[in-house]
């Protein structure tokens, strides 16, 4: 992996959530997920953007726009009209390259299971997986990603320092 300088660090901006539309429809995961970065993104003063892939995608960018998000990442076509994990991780690690999100999110569903780890590879950062609690911490800025350790029997709390996107599956 390779590690974040400073100056580098503030290049990255914004935080993502990662869309899902399946069968038509935004999940609720979807939704829930954009309240919690609504909040995160207030506390470091920034835009929340959902990103979508998927095709026929205008009422599903209307619906996070309903659900506070400030942009919506639209890749609309209809080659993507079926979730391919290795074209779907290879579009969203070169939408994440160019516009450098500072934290990324995405659902712990089966979609953002087998798709977020691809792209965390591809874009050379860290992933935390399975969260149930994230914050910002007081003074580095830095996202606090809390998740279940040691089948369940401790709450670890990781924050990626060095590396960014900082990533997270909830």
């Amino acid at each position: 992996m390779r590690i974040h300088t400073e100056s580098e660090r503030k290049k990255h901006r914004n935080l993502w959530v990662i869309g899902e539309r399946r069968h038509g429809r935004i999940p609720n995961v979807t939704l829930e997920l954009l309240g919690a970065g609504r909040r995160l993104a207030d506390r470091r003063g920034q835009q929340l953007w959902c990103t979508l892939l998927g095709h026929r995608l205008a009422d599903a960018a209307d619906i996070c726009f309903a659900h506070g998000a400030d942009t919506v990442l639209a890749v609309d076509a209809p080659e993507l009209s079926e979730f391919v994990e290795a074209t779907y991780a290879t579009i969203l690690s070169r939408v994440i390259e160019r516009y450098r999100p500072e934290i990324v999110l995405a659902g712990a569903t089966a979609y953002g299971r087998s798709l977020i780890p691809r792209v965390a590879a591809r874009v050379e950062t860290g992933l935390t997986a399975d969260c149930t609690g994230l914050e910002i911490e007081e003074n580095s800025g830095l996202l606090r990603q809390t998740r279940p350790a040691f089948g369940g029997n401790l709450m670890a709390t990781i924050k990626c320092v060095n590396h960014l996107p900082q990533m997270a599956t909830v």
